[in-house]
C-alpha cells in the first residue's frame, strides 16, 4: 500500500514541479504556442529532449489503452490527457497509482 502512496505522490510532483518552470516561461516570454514549440527546437539538446518525452508519452498510451483493453480499469485511461496535457512526469506515476489499486 506504501508503494501505491508514492506512485500517487510522484504523479503530483510531476504535475506542479515541471508546471512551475513552463508557467515561468510563459509568463516571461508571452503565451505563444508557437514560440513554445520554437523553444522546444532551439538546439539538438532540446529537441532530443522533446522527441524523447513524445515517443515516451506515445508508448505509455498504448501500454495504458492495451491493459485496459484487458483489465478493465477504465478509470487508468484519466492517465491518457495527463500524460499529453501535464507530462509524462505526471502521467506515468498516475497510471501506476491507478494500475497498483487493489484488485
Amino acid at each position: 500500500m506504501r508503494l501505491r502512496h508514492l506512485w500517487l505522490a510522484l504523479a503530483l510532483w510531476g504535475a506542479v514541479h515541471p508546471m512551475v518552470h513552463m508557467l515561468g516561461w510563459l509568463a516571461g516570454n508571452g503565451w505563444s504556442l508557437p514560440g513554445m514549440i520554437a523553444a522546444w527546437q532551439a538546439n539538438g539538446a532540446v529537441t532530443g529532449l522533446s522527441w524523447d518525452l513524445v515517443i515516451t508519452a506515445v508508448t505509455l498510451t498504448l501500454w495504458i489503452l492495451t491493459e485496459v483493453a484487458v483489465r478493465r480499469n477504465w478509470s487508468a485511461l484519466l492517465a491518457i490527457p495527463a500524460t499529453f496535457l501535464i507530462g509524462v512526469s505526471c502521467g506515468l506515476p498516475l497510471y501506476l497509482w491507478f494500475r497498483s489499486r487493489p484488485i
